[in-house]
């Protein structure tokens, strides 16, 4: 399956990344380009559970037709961080059924991260993913 124009050019500039540690790095830089959320927006509700890693996930939906939807996040880990920038990088201003269209399996595989995580960034990564998931269904 095709995967969308944005998460294709993101997994063609993890393609040149030859081993685990630039691809490691580059989550890592990809986490530091992140806008920090406030100390206001670290709110118990937006904390994602299931992260062992302190996460947190805002959405935000476009008063648009068709309905957008934008995700800010944050963490307190350097590589959980990054993982947050891919995800917001892959869901953020998309429309709920785009992102719901997204085979998440195929593109974790295809940025080479599947193999790599320990099970808790696993975990917490899928935790943020079923959240994004979770808000997208909610607005039909």
């Amino acid at each position: 399956m095709a995967h969308p124009q944005h998460v294709q050019d993101m997994i063609d500039d993890f393609s040149f990344l030859e081993d685990w540690e630039d691809r490691y790095m580059h989550v890592i830089d990809m986490g530091k380009a992140l806008t920090p959320l406030t100390i206001d927006e670290k709110t118990e509700a937006n904390r994602v559970k299931g992260c062992t890693s302190q996460v947190w996930l805002l959405s935000e939906q476009s008063k648009t037709t068709p309905l957008i939807l934008n995700f800010r996040g944050d963490s307190d880990a350097h590589i959980v961080r990054g993982l947050v920038a891919i995800i917001l990088r892959i869901y953020s201003g998309q429309t709920p059924r785009d992102i719901l269209k997204i085979n998440m399996k195929d593109v974790l595989h295809a940025l080479g991260l599947d193999e790599h995580l320990s099970t808790q960034r696993s975990n917490g990564l899928h935790a943020m993913i079923n959240r994004i998931r979770a808000e997208a269904e909610a607005t039909f």
